[in-house]
């Protein structure tokens, strides 16, 4: 893992040429699940990594989890920020006004970045509700359905599966830009929480500068 000041090539956007002159700010922090994160599917999250890699694979994985979990709070800490104008985008969080038990709950779950997002609250970040509730109802009974049924044996219907899928995670990043177009104001600074198969970066505004602190592989 590297730490880097510029966006993964395949993640960068075109930029206006006042660009540069933005006062909105958007760090933009990839991020891998753990099995805390998944709620109501870890356990089938969990079962079905097992089967795939073994429990010695699950072992592994689960400690590169956790070291890339600590690179990323090591970034975050490295960044000098003034708190009570940094707002707090997470993926998989509803707009809702439960936002901050939703974090607590999963927090106290054992999840690595919900533990981080409320160590950043307290220092005076405002949690931002970020995704839309019925896209992610969407999104967990397809997340269910892949997990606890069979591999389809027509090539045409797993093809349309995954491009629901894939139009489903189009929408989904088209409402988190616009949930930040909208709410992050001139002179702030977002830190976006978002796992690697989103793109976002397009749908923003013109005038938000865009962050990566740090590079993670695929």
């Amino acid at each position: 893992m590297t730490l880097v000041g510029q966006s993964p090539p395949d993640n960068r956007r075109h930029r206006g040429p006042d660009a540069g002159n933005s006062s909105r700010t958007l760090i933009y922090v990839p991020i891998i699940h753990t099995p805390a994160d998944m709620g109501a599917l870890q356990g089938s999250v969990v079962q079905a990594t097992l089967e795939k890699l073994g429990r010695t694979g699950l072992t592994q994985k689960m400690r590169r989890i956790e070291e890339i979990w600590t690179e990323i709070e090591r970034s975050i800490d490295c960044l000098s920020l003034s708190f009570d104008k940094v707002r707090l985008y997470q993926d998989g969080l509803p707009v809702c006004g439960r936002e901050s038990q939703i974090v607590a709950d999963l927090a106290q779950k054992g999840s690595r970045n919900h533990q981080l997002l409320l160590r950043l609250m307290e220092q005076g970040a405002t949690l931002m509700g970020t995704e839309s509730g019925d896209l992610l109802v969407q999104e967990y009974q397809i997340a269910l359905q892949s997990l606890t049924s069979r591999p389809p044996r027509s090539a045409r219907v797993a093809a349309g599966r995954r491009a629901l899928g894939d139009s489903l995670l189009q929408r989904r990043d088209q409402f988190i830009a616009q949930r930040i177009n909208e709410t992050l104001q001139e002179g702030e600074t977002g830190i976006l929480f978002l796992g690697m198969l989103h793109a976002v970066a397009s749908f923003l505004h013109q005038d938000i500068k865009v962050i990566y602190p740090l590079h993670l592989p695929r």
